[in-house]
């Protein structure tokens, strides 16, 4: 999704793995609490150097984690495959990247973006350190990045059920209350027929992620379907725990014949 409207695309796949910077981190957040706004929590840090980066052409965020000692961490769990999931998430929500970087021996990581429109986007990183005090503890942490040129923004699509990209349509079924867990099913179907192919995609069959308007806070969705072979599909379920009320935009990613797709929807919460 290059930023430039809902429901498109995502700039850049997931699996996308960047390349290592000149000597200036991975882990998807599934247990983390709060909302990832911060650049800080337990002593842990979010650092970069890189506050602007350029429009329309692709673009190196270089960053490192920090730890109470104040040195850069270079031990990280694998989650889902992952030592490192980060997110480039545009103000309005239209512009959505996926990525897992990679990390110099220094502890500096970089992610390699895909084109940015013009305008204020949110860097989330999300982790676990292997080592330290935080060992164990799952963390997402933020910053933010101004994008220079005229900016433009888009209103959010309201509220629906379903959505369609790549011809798959996805349907979502549930209603999250704000501050409580709610089950959540997502069913894919093609030409009004189930879909049956999904492949198992970071040790699941569908990656769900949730951004909410206005101040781009983050949660995720945890999936609750167990991967049993190359072939998943219809339905999927997920534990929706989404903390604040108002309308959050969904972003999911799943994977059919080697190729990955991402649809977007917004889900309003009580």
């Amino acid at each position: 999704m290059p930023g430039t409207a809902h429901g498109a695309k995502p700039s850049a796949p997931s699996s996308m793995k960047a390349s290592p910077s000149m000597g200036d981190m991975p882990g998807m957040d599934h247990t983390a609490s709060g909302n990832g706004l911060s650049d800080t929590k337990d002593g842990y840090r979010l650092t970069s150097q890189d506050m602007t980066l350029a429009a329309g052409t692709r673009a190196a965020y270089r960053f490192a984690i920090t730890g109470p000692d104040r040195k850069p961490v270079t031990r990280f769990a694998v989650d889902q495959t992952q030592r490192m999931h980060f997110y480039a998430i545009r103000s309005d929500l239209t512009g959505f990247q996926h990525l897992h970087p990679t990390m110099a021996a220094d502890g500096v990581w970089t992610a390699d973006l895909a084109s940015l429109t013009p305008g204020s986007w949110r860097m989330f990183t999300s982790f676990t350190p292997d080592s330290g005090s935080g060992r164990g503890t799952a963390f997402v942490l933020s910053r933010t990045v101004t994008i220079p040129g005229t900016e433009t923004t888009t209103p959010l699509p309201p509220a629906a059920k379903s959505t369609e990209t790549d011809g798959y349509t996805v349907t979502v079924q549930g209603a999250p209350t704000a501050g409580m867990t709610h089950p959540l099913t997502v069913t894919v179907t093609k030409g009004g027929k189930p879909v049956t192919d999904l492949q198992p995609y970071l040790d699941t069959y569908a990656h769900l992620t949730a951004f909410h308007e206005g101040d781009v806070a983050f949660a995720h969705l945890h999936p609750t379907t167990r991967v049993n072979g190359d072939r998943g599909g219809p339905e999927l379920s997920f534990d929706a725990e989404l903390p604040t009320a108002g309308n959050w935009r969904l972003f999911l990613q799943f994977r059919t014949g080697g190729e990955l797709h991402t649809a977007a929807v917004t889900l309003n919460v009580g």
